[in-house]
C-alpha cells in the first residue's frame, strides 16, 4: 500500500489537516508569512498527522477532534525540528538550509515558537483539550529530557542499550505516541484500544528512530542531513552498541568515540569496527522485533484498510533508504 494509495483512502480528512494547518498559521507579519511556507513547502512525509487520523480511522470514523490534534501534532514536531536546528548548529535539513542558517538562531527560534503556540491554540479549542494537554504536554518534557539526556551521554560516551532507549523515546517515539494517543481519545476510544493505539505509535517511533540511525552509517545525503553525524556528535547509537557487544575492544572504542572532537579521523575507525562486528545487521534485527511489536498492538483493531494502512507503515521503516 503506498502513501499516495494511503492518502487517498483519507480523502477529505487529510485535506481538512492540510488546510487546517496552513489556515491555523497564517499571519500578517510578512516575514513570518514567508518563512511559514517556506517550512510547509519542505513539509516531508507528514507521517504523524497520517497515522494519528488512521488511527481515529481504525477505530471509529475521526471527529473535528481528530483533524485538530492530527495537525497539532505536525505543528508541535516542526517546532521541535526548527529549535533542534539551532541546538545543534546544522545547517541543512531535508536537502535544504535550515532556518537558523538562512535567518540567524534567533529568529529561528521565534519561528518555532510560534509553531508550537499555534499547536496549543488548537488543542485547547477541542472537547477531549485536557487529555489532549496533558499528553502533549508529556510530549514536550519527554522531547527536553531525552535532549539534555543525549547532551549529557555524548560528554560522558557511556552510554547503554537502556539509554538509548530511552533516548529515541523521548527524542522520537513520544511524540508518535502523542499522535495515536490523542487520535484514540478523539473517537472515545475503548481503554483496549487506547492502550493499543499508544503502544503501536510507542514502537513505530522507536522503530523508525533506530532506522534512521542504521542509515546514518549506511545511507546517502538523501536522508535529508549528511550521513555520519551522529558519529561526530558522538552519538553512541544502536549500530554502535550492537558491535559493542561482547567485544574486548569495548573501552578502546569508547575512548575513540571520546576524543573524536580533537581527533575526527577517529569516525572512520569507529566506522569500520561497526561494520566488521556486524553492528548494522544486529541493529537491524532489533529494528524487525520492534515492528513486529506495532503490528502486533494492532491486534485488537478490526481488519481493514486503516489497519493494514498502520501495517505497512510500520513495516516501511524495514526498507526505506530516506
Amino acid at each position: 500500500m503506498s502513501r499516495e494509495e494511503i492518502l487517498a483512502y483519507l480523502g477529505a480528512d487529510w485535506d481538512r489537516v492540510k488546510i487546517l494547518i496552513r489556515s491555523h498559521l497564517h499571519t500578517d507579519v510578512p516575514l513570518l508569512e514567508q518563512t511559514n511556507e517556506r517550512i510547509l513547502s519542505h513539509a516531508g512525509k507528514m507521517l504523524r498527522p497520517v497515522v494519528g487520523l488512521l488511527i481515529a480511522h481504525a477505530i471509529s470514523r475521526p471527529t473535528e477532534d481528530s483533524i485538530c490534534y492530527a495537525a497539532a501534532a505536525e505543528l508541535l514536531h516542526n517546532a521541535t525540528l526548527i529549535h533542534d536546528d539551532v541546538a545543534d548548529e546544522s545547517s541543512e535539513r531535508r536537502g535544504i538550509p535550515t532556518l537558523s542558517a538562512l535567518l540567524g538562531p534567533g529568529p529561528a527560534v521565534l519561528v518555532g515558537d510560534y509553531w508550537l503556540a499555534r499547536a496549543v491554540d488548537l488543542v485547547v479549542r477541542t472537547a477531549h483539550r485536557d487529555v489532549a494537554i496533558s499528553s502533549f504536554a508529556k510530549t514536550l518534557t519527554d522531547l527536553a529530557e531525552g535532549e539534555m539526556l543525549q547532551l549529557e551521554k555524548a560528554s560522558s560516551c557511556d552510554t547503554t542499550e537502556e539509554d538509548y532507549l530511552r533516548i529515541i523515546f523521548c527524542k522520537t517515539a513520544s511524540l508518535f505516541r502523542a499522535s495515536t494517543e490523542t487520535a484514540a481519545f478523539s473517537v472515545d476510544a475503548s481503554p483496549e484500544r487506547l492502550e493499543a493505539a499508544k503502544a503501536y505509535g510507542t514502537a513505530l517511533g522507536i522503530a523508525f528512530q533506530i532506522k534512521d540511525d542504521i542509515l546514518d552509517y549506511v545511507g546517502t545525503d538523501a536522508l535529508g542531513k549528511p550521513v555520519g553525524v551522529d558519529l561526530k556528535e558522538q552519538k553512541i547509537t544502536l549500530p554502535l552498541l550492537a558491535a559493542l557487544s561482547g567485544s574486548p575492544d569495548e573501552a578502546r572504542i569508547r575512548q575513540l568515540v571520546r576524543e573524536i572532537p580533537e581527533h575526527p579521523e577517529n569516525c572512520a575507525t569507529v566506522s569500520a569496527f561497526v561494520r566488521e562486528r556486524d553492528g548494522i545487521e544486529l541493529a537491524a534485527r532489533k529494528l524487525s522485533e520492534w515492528v513486529e511489536r506495532a503490528e502486533r498492538a494492532l491486534d485488537t483493531f478490526s481488519d481493514g484498510t486503516a489497519k493494514e494502512a498502520l501495517i505497512e507503515i510500520a513495516r516501511y521503516n524495514q526498507w526505506r533508504q530516506v
